[in-house]
């Protein structure tokens, strides 16, 4: 059995309401819903939430919630691996034991279903792996990241790349923020998901953009609306 959980906590402090706020028209954990139920993959589609009102909604857009998530588990500095690790012990309890797990962000309008299908998978088909999740290039060499000091004075963090042509340096990845494929005994093992044991599939830039602020925000409203075509 597959399942996919999508956490959405009803404590967001830099966007009230985040995981119900209207986007694009819809609220937007449900396009984190549809992605899921869309993809065909799993025999459940549940969020994990510690608010009734986001409850009652995910179970209309067609998830489950067989359960509020535990205080303990829903402050501010709750990491995403206990959340799905509760979820799975609380299946398993009542008798339901799977195999393949996807975390998938409430905040999530950007997927596309060609990389959420590759991602499923590259894990499915390759015992090596643990985890398996989207990740993007930056659009610009790490190696010459600059820090500003306290009187804005300009250092390198590396200042051994200042005269490396930047097409001789190594591109650099990062986490896109959407979703993570992974086994059940690997959450359940709290196993590190940065690691040599999980495959990234790449997704252009274009579908990356983490939503923590209302400035991420709204810069996620156009690039949904500039490529909806491609979504």
């Amino acid at each position: 059995m597959n399942i996919a959980v999508i956490p959405a906590r009803g404590g967001s402090k830099r966007i009230p309401g985040k995981n119900l706020k209207e986007f694009c028209g819809k609220p937007i954990i449900q396009y984190s819903i549809d992605t899921a139920i869309n993809s065909k993959l799993f025999e459940k589609v549940i969020v994990s939430t510690d608010d009734e009102k986001i409850a009652t909604e995910a179970e209309r857009l067609g998830a489950e919630v067989p359960f509020l998530r535990p205080a303990e588990l829903s402050d501010d500095f709750t990491p995403t691996v206990p959340v799905i690790k509760h979820a799975i012990n609380f299946l398993s309890s009542q008798g339901i034991y799977p195999q393949l797990v996807c975390c998938l962000y409430a905040t999530a309008p950007l997927i596309k279903q060609q990389y959420f299908l590759e991602a499923y998978h590259k894990l499915e088909n390759n015992s090596q792996y643990k985890y398996s999740f989207p990740v993007c290039t930056f659009p610009f060499p790490i190696q010459r990241a600059l820090k500003l000091n306290s009187k804005n004075s300009v250092d390198m963090f590396s200042p051994e790349y200042q005269l490396t042509r930047s097409q001789d340096l190594e591109e650099a990845f990062h986490d896109a923020g959407q979703f993570y494929f992974g086994r059940a005994e690997a959450w359940l093992d709290e196993v590190a998901i940065y690691a040599k044991h999980s495959c990234g599939v790449t997704v252009p830039r274009y579908l990356c953009q983490d939503i923590d602020t209302e400035e991420d925000w709204k810069m996620a409203e156009v690039i949904y609306t500039t490529n909806l075509d491609k979504i």
